[in-house]
C-alpha cells in the first residue's frame, strides 16, 4: 500500500437529502468519482434511514462521518473529497483554517439560495 492510499479514510458515511434535486446531482457525481467505493451514502429523507442526529438537522445540511467524527456543511464535503483520490488535495486544503472558513462561508451562502435553486432544478 503506498503512502497516499494509506492516508485515505477507509470509509466515509454521508447523509444527504434525497428529496433535493441539487443534492441528488452532487451525490451522483460523487458516486461516479468514488471508484474505490470509499463513500457510503444514506438518504436521510427516507423514513427508514438511520440518522445519528435529529433528522431535520441532517436534512438541513450535508453530514458525514469520517474516522468516527460527525461533520457537517463544508467539512462534510471535504471528508468526501479526501476519500476520492482525484479530489484528495482539495479535501486536505479544506483542513487549512482559512480555506475551511471560506468554504463554510460559501456553503452557508448556498444554503440561503438552495430553496430557489431547488425550485429551478425541478
Amino acid at each position: 500500500m503506498d503512502s497516499l492510499t494509506a492516508t485515505i479514510p477507509a470509509r466515509v458515511t454521508v447523509w444527504y437529502d434525497g428529496a433535493c434535486p441539487l443534492c441528488l446531482r452532487e451525490i451522483a457525481l460523487m458516486r461516479r468519482l468514488d471508484r474505490a467505493k470509499r463513500l457510503h451514502f444514506i438518504d436521510a429523507a427516507r423514513a427508514d434511514a438511520i440518522c445519528p442526529l435529529d433528522r431535520r438537522l441532517m436534512l438541513s445540511r450535508l453530514h458525514a462521518r469520517e474516522d468516527g467524527r460527525m461533520l457537517s456543511g463544508a467539512a462534510a464535503f471535504a471528508a468526501m473529497w479526501r476519500a476520492i483520490p482525484a479530489l484528495r488535495w482539495l479535501g486536505l486544503a479544506a483542513r487549512l483554517r482559512p480555506v475551511g472558513i471560506a468554504l463554510e462561508g460559501l456553503y452557508r451562502a448556498f444554503l440561503l439560495v438552495r430553496p430557489a435553486l431547488q425550485w429551478l432544478a425541478r
